[in-house]
Formats: C-alpha cells, sequence, structure tokens
C-alpha cells in the first residue's frame, strides 16, 4: 500500500476531513469579482527587486544603460535557493540601487530600475506543446528557467521545492484554490476564465514531481470556479475537492489535513508525508513556461478596497508600481488612508504607493477608515478562550502571550510558538483587542536573534580555545627547544659531565694569556723610547 493510499484510502474521490479552529470573516470579494480580469497598459516605469522571493537574491547580468528585450534574462538565480529574473517589456536600464519595496520593514533592497520603451519587442521565445516528449527533469530545468516561485503568498522557489519532493518520493500533488483570506480573489478569477490552462499546468507539475495522484482543493463557496473546475476536468485523472470555506483552510498544512485526514508532524515538511502543495496560479504560472515558452514576467493580482471606484484583477507586469494599479482603478484619494499588499488578516502594510508588485503580491488593498479602523486600545486579556478555539493549528494563544509578555523563550517553544502560522484569527476574535501576533511576531525575532548570538558565542569560544591551545603549543615547543640547547651544551664538556678543576685551569690559562700578550706590549714599547733617546 503506497503512501497515499494510506492517506486517502483508495476512493478515488477523497472525503474532506474536519480540522480544528477557523473564523468566518466578511469575505469582501464581490466587488473585484464583478468584471473579468483585465490587462495593464505598460508603466512609465518598471522596479524589479532582485530578492522577490524566500532565499537568496538573483544577480544582476545587466548593466546601467543597456537596453533588454521583453523576456530577457535581467538577473541569473545564485544556487537552488534563488530565482531568475527577467524583462517584462522591452526596456532601458536607468539604474541598478537600493529601493523601497514591500519586505514588511523599512529596510532598501538591490533593485533595477526600466525605463519601458513601449514598443514590448520581444526576444524569441520556444513553446513546447507536447509536454510529455520531455523528460521530468528536461521539464525541471525548463521550470527553473523561467524564474518561479510560489504564487501564493510565501513565494519558496519552485524548483527547489519540486527537487525536494523528487528527492522524498512525494505521491500525493495538491493545487490549492482554497484562496480563504478576505478581500483575495485572484485565483478564484482566474479559475472562472481560465480552468483549462490551471489544469494543463497542473498536469505539468505532476508530471515533475512524479506523484501518482493530483488534487485540486477548493472552497465551497467558489461556485463559478467550480464549475469551470468540472468542466475543465472532464476526462482527466486530477480530482476535485470542495472544501468548507472557512479561514484558514487556506493554510499548507491546514489544508493537507482537510484532504487526507493526516496532520503534518511538527517540525516536518508535507514532502516528508509524501505530499507535494502548489498554488493555482503556480499552476498557471507552469503552463505558461512550458507550454507558451514565457518566463515569468506577470501574474494575476486582486486590486481592491472601498477607496478604488472599479475594483479588478488585474494581470499585472512584474515591477509596477502600486500607484498605477490604484490609478487604473480610479481612486478616491480623501478616502485613501493607507495600503496594504496580501490579505487583510495575514497582509503586510505599504510604507508608500510607490513600491512594485513582486512575484508573490496575489493582491492590492486601498484601505479607508471605514474598514479598517485604527485599532482600539489593548485591554487586559479576560482567558475568554475564543483565541483557542479559533486556533486552526491547536495552540494556546493566550499562554503563548503570556510567555511572550514575560519573555520566557524556553516556555514558548515549548508550547509550539514556531508552529504558529500568523494568520491572525486569535486576534481577530479577541475581544480585549490584543495583538496576539504581533507579540508572537516579535518573540519569534528574540528568539533568533539570540540563537544567533549564541552560535556566534559558541564560534568566538572555539577560536579563543583555539588560541590557548596555540600559545600552549608555542611555550612547549620553546621550553623543548631551551631543554635540547641545554642538553647540548652540556655535551660539550667532557664525558658530558662539569669539572669546576677543569674550568679553573681555563680561566687561569686565559689569564696567563693575556697578562703574556700585555708584558710583550710594555717590552717593545719601552725599545722604541730607548732608541728614540
Amino acid at each position: 500500500m503506497t503512501i497515499v493510499d494510506r492517506l486517502l484510502g483508495f476512493k478515488r474521490n477523497p472525503r474532506v476531513h474536519k480540522i480544528p479552529g477557523g473564523i468566518k470573516p466578511p469575505a469582501f470579494k464581490a466587488s473585484s469579482l464583478r468584471s473579468r480580469i483585465m490587462p495593464t497598459p505598460i508603466p512609465r516605469k518598471l522596479i524589479m527587486p532582485l530578492l522577490q522571493h524566500q532565499g537568496v537574491a538573483a544577480c544582476p547580468v545587466v548593466a546601467v544603460g543597456d537596453r533588454v528585450l521583453k523576456y530577457q534574462l535581467l538577473a541569473e538565480a545564485r544556487g537552488t535557493s534563488s530565482v531568475a529574473l527577467h524583462a517584462p517589456t522591452s526596456a532601458s536600464i536607468v539604474e541598478i540601487s537600493n529601493t523601497l519595496v514591500a519586505n514588511g520593514s523599512a529596510e532598501l533592497q538591490l533593485c533595477i530600475l526600466l525605463e519601458p520603451d513601449g514598443a514590448d519587442v520581444a526576444v524569441e521565445i520556444t513553446p513546447i506543446p507536447d509536454y510529455r516528449a520531455l523528460s521530468h527533469l528536461q521539464l525541471l530545468e525548463l521550470v527553473t528557467a523561467a524564474g518561479i516561485c510560489g504564487m501564493g503568498g510565501a513565494g519558496f522557489p519552485l524548483a527547489e521545492k519540486l527537487r525536494l519532493s523528487i528527492d522524498k518520493g512525494v505521491e500525493l500533488l495538491i493545487i490549492n484554490a482554497a484562496e480563504c483570506e478576505p478581500y483575495i480573489s485572484a485565483d478564484e478569477a482566474l479559475i472562472r476564465e481560465r480552468a483549462e490552462l490551471v489544469v494543463a499546468g497542473s498536469k505539468i507539475l505532476q508530471s515533475i514531481c512524479l506523484a501518482s495522484r493530483c488534487i485540486i482543493a477548493i472552497a465551497d463557496d467558489k461556485t463559478a470556479a467550480i464549475t469551470a473546475l468540472v468542466n475543465a476536468l472532464q476526462n482527466s485523472s486530477i480530482e476535485l475537492v470542495q472544501v468548507r470555506a472557512k479561514y484558514s483552510i487556506g493554510g499548507e498544512k491546514q489544508l493537507i489535513q482537510a484532504v487526507t485526514g493526516v496532520e503534518v508532524p511538527v517540525g516536518k515538511l508535507p514532502s516528508d508525508i509524501g505530499v507535494l502543495m502548489q498554488n493555482v496560479g503556480t499552476a498557471y504560472a507552469v503552463y505558461e513556461a512550458i507550454v507558451e515558452g514565457r518566463p515569468c514576467i506577470s501574474r494575476i493580482t486582486t486590486v481592491t478596497g472601498s477607496p478604488l471606484i472599479t475594483p479588478k484583477n488585474f494581470e499585472t507586469l512584474i515591477g509596477t508600481p502600486v500607484s498605477f494599479l490604484f490609478d487604473l482603478c480610479g481612486i478616491d484619494k480623501s478616502a485613501h488612508t493607507g495600503s496594504i499588499m496580501g490579505g487583510s488578516l495575514m497582509g503586510i502594510a505599504l510604507p508608500s504607493t510607490k513600491v512594485p508588485v513582486v512575484k508573490t503580491t496575489n493582491c492590492l488593498i486601498a484601505t479607508c477608515a471605514e474598514e479598517f479602523p485604527p485599532a482600539a486600545p489593548e485591554q487586559a486579556c479576560i482567558r475568554c478562550g475564543f483565541c483557542a478555539t479559533a486556533c486552526p493549528v491547536s495552540l494556546l494563544p493566550q499562554q503563548l502571550y503570556a510567555f511572550a509578555r514575560s519573555r520566557e523563550q524556553d516556555q514558548l517553544i515549548d508550547y509550539g510558538l514556531f508552529d504558529c502560522i500568523e494568520c491572525g484569527a486569535c486576534a481577530y476574535v479577541c475581544p480585549s483587542q490584543i495583538p496576539l501576533v504581533q507579540y508572537y511576531r516579535a518573540s519569534k525575532a528574540e528568539i533568533h536573534e539570540h540563537r544567533a548570538q549564541q552560535l556566534q558565542s559558541a564560534h568566538w569560544q572555539t577560536r579563543f580555545q583555539y588560541h590557548q591551545y596555540r600559545l600552549k603549543e608555542q611555550k612547549d615547543e620553546a621550553r623543548e627547544r631551551k631543554s635540547s640547547r641545554i642538553e647540548t651544551q652540556a655535551a660539550k664538556t667532557s664525558n658530558g659531565h662539569f669539572s669546576r678543576v677543569r674550568a679553573r685551569e681555563e680561566i687561569a690559562d686565559a689569564v696567563a694569556r693575556v697578562k703574556a700578550r700585555k708584558s710583550k706590549f710594555i717590552s717593545s714599547s719601552n725599545i722604541d723610547q730607548e732608541k728614540k733617546d
């Protein structure tokens, strides 16, 4: 019996399993789903961060002043944990410098700034309509060259994740179409309009990772997308599973548990139990890279929020400034109070609308005071337990909060702080308005810093001990050399023993020789004086 058989049994349509916790906040998706996915015009400038994913930044292969064509390589991947970067359109390289980006902090990142020429001239690409003629390793190389990372928000390099899955013998591929967070509708719009291409990309992913079964898991409230998938999956071996629409069913471990009934063990990866999960947007990007031969230069992005006149889903070029998309929708600047990249619960506040869209940007929210009021004052925990009920990982948020306040790092680790997925469900239901996730994030950062300091301390302690060892070796060597010299001098004496009598004789002989020379000198001086007289 294979791992998949143990997980799903022998049924073709596995039943959905109940998972702990979860909440059902208002969706706020309808406004962005009213229209079809819209292409965006080419902006006047594109900002291409060299790090748009989890891992190592790409290395530029262009210089300021170069003219590049659409699909041309801008930066090559450095190792397996890096992702290549390509030009979204024909343009000139005007600058390579540190620029403000949406990274959750105020730190600048190295970016390539492009000035499009408007011609959109492209290099020649090589479509491969029949991908089945290639081996899984050849397909993997094409995915690597296309510069694809996970498009669901986490942004792990796709090629690295696929290699790990191949090495571990993954047997079940799950395509995540749950999209449970409020405001985000990019995946739903993509499936609704391009379900056949998503299915084709899923088949390619299945061929690469060598999984024996593939399941597309979607929330049961996405009726139009479900209908499109049902039609696209006719005569296909890929299965469709509808999961209960609640937050955070779209989390990797939560969706795996809902589909298979098996919980990914603490400290383990899904691949350790034979499962690989990829996002719908990632499957579509793989289809474009293999069948159409296009590297990853764009993505579907939800642009929404009450201050926008016409919220939409856009097929957006990577590097497009956020302000450009807001202007396309029409924005009431008097009502606009801020901007969020990602969903309302797990997204990050943007420092400016000048930051660019990156490969992981699935949603942009223009906020207003009515939907996003200022945070209420934090009050004391009343130990109601609502946070524990809402936690999808079955943690004890109020206990973690207490340990975070008192900075008890060992207790935080023992109570599973690093199992927290920072979904924000606990903070959402907290009647005391405690920003629990902020406390958890701060505690994680402190623990990481403490561990780094410990490693650094251990490093310097090792170097100090080695220095002390070298000093001792040098002293021992000096002592041995001195002892050797003494022994050599002693060996020169007669029979190797010191003789006082002989020493006195040698001294007397030396004194006599000196006196003889002196008397001879005096005698010669007297003779010379007599001659002069």
